[in-house]
């Protein structure tokens, strides 16, 4: 196991009255807040109605930024760098899912720099500092209420593109699962295959000794497996709700990558599918996963592979590592069509042109002409497994 420093400063109020607490968690570090929100979806449930209360009740200037979509723009971002500037802002409480926090989190940064905040994405810009802010999660997906890491769609380059700071870790975050019994089936199912992928990434490397981490990971896939289809099934089921919340922060958090050489693959490759087709991050990571598990199987993988499947689907020890390694993708697959997801990209509205330019993106959006994870990739892999998920 490689040496490490583990340290999460974010402050998690989880549960079902755990609103109360703004007024006092805001005002450790101001009064005049920009409310970062989407698409009127806050507003149907009554939530957004509970914060202004508060927030007149505790003497709590807000501005708002709302209109964030999937797969968050750039040009939003900028908007809300402007607002926080002109109204000298000095607290960010993003209220949504992971597009909603992706967003707070560059306006937070990029309201404290003199440059476009695409720079800082591109990493041409060093963050200086950053806005405090926090969050009041409706979507349990992506883990962005408690790491560092951010993921920003720029429409006018064909880029979709992850960045990170210390900057940009929230300084707590409002987990209450009833804010998530209107997400719908689809958006579930999509949220839980993100929390899997997340989880996913940082669990198939090789030969690092990280056998606890490693069973985290294995407890966090288990849990998708088991609730996911209960909250499809029954939304309103706090138990289903609270225990997909939860692992969906733990995921991404930090812990499971800890001592770990983890270079994530499926993640840049999906950000080529939502930056071209503008589709829901968890389906196409739910897409490619199995087949990328299919072009890693060989001599080396095959061992963790088959792990995965004794551990996470219980499955019987066959004849052979390499059979048992097939039927853990093959599980991992039925699980993702059995919640509703597609299982190949045309299903999505990809033509097969689109593949030879996404894996070309793919690689140039990197630092390094390969993805260097679970098995190195270079372009021509990149293309072999988008024709294999298409």
């Amino acid at each position: 196991m490689k040496d490490f420093i583990f340290d999460i400063s974010t402050k998690i109020f989880f549960g079902a009255d755990q609103l109360k607490n703004l007024p006092s968690e805001i005002k450790k570090y101001g009064t005049r807040v920009l409310i970062v929100y989407g698409q009127n979806s806050i507003k149907k449930i009554g939530l957004y109605d509970k914060i202004v209360k508060i927030f007149k009740e505790d003497n709590i200037d807000y501005f708002e930024l709302s209109g964030i979509v999937p797969n968050p723009r750039i040009d939003k971002v900028r908007e809300g760098v402007d607002l926080a500037k002109e109204n000298k802002i000095d607290f960010i409480l993003a209220v949504g899912g992971g597009s909603v926090i992706d967003t707070a989190k560059l306006v937070a940064v990029g309201a404290y720099s003199n440059c476009d905040p695409w720079e800082i994405v591109i990493g041409n810009e060093e963050p200086k500092g950053g806005i405090p802010f926090g969050s009041v999660l409706t979507l349990s997906a992506t883990g962005s209420e408690m790491d560092l890491g951010s993921v920003i769609t720029n429409e006018e380059t064909g880029q979709k593109l992850a960045w990170g700071s210390e900057y940009a870790r929230p300084k707590f975050a409002v987990m209450n699962p009833e804010l998530t019994f209107s997400v719908n089936s689809y958006h579930t199912a999509a949220g839980t295959a993100d929390i899997m992928s997340h989880t996913m990434e940082n669990y198939f490397t090789l030969n690092d000794g990280a056998f606890l981490q490693d069973r985290m990971a294995e407890a966090i896939l288990k849990t998708c497996i088991k609730y996911g289809p209960i909250a499809i099934a029954e939304p309103e089921n706090y138990e289903a709700r609270a225990n997909l919340m939860w692992a969906g922060s733990w995921a991404i958090n930090g812990l499971l990558d800890t001592g770990k050489n983890t270079a994530w693959s499926v993640h840049p490759m999906e950000h080529e599918l939502s930056a071209l087709r503008d589709i829901t991050h968890g389906v196409g990571l739910a897409i490619l996963t199995p087949y990328w598990l299919e072009y890693c199987l060989d001599e080396e993988t095959q061992g963790k592979i088959a792990e995965f499947g004794y551990n996470v689907f219980n499955l019987d020890r066959g004849k052979s590592i390499d059979e048992d390694a097939k039927n853990a993708i093959a599980e991992l697959r039925k699980f993702f069509t059995s919640v509703g997801i597609p299982e190949d990209l045309k299903d999505v509205g990809f033509k097969e042109v689109d593949l030879p330019v996404m894996a070309k993106n793919c690689v140039e959006n990197r630092e390094k002409p390969e993805i260097n994870g679970f098995k190195k990739l270079k372009e021509e892999d990149v293309l072999k497994i988008y024709k294999m998920a298409f």
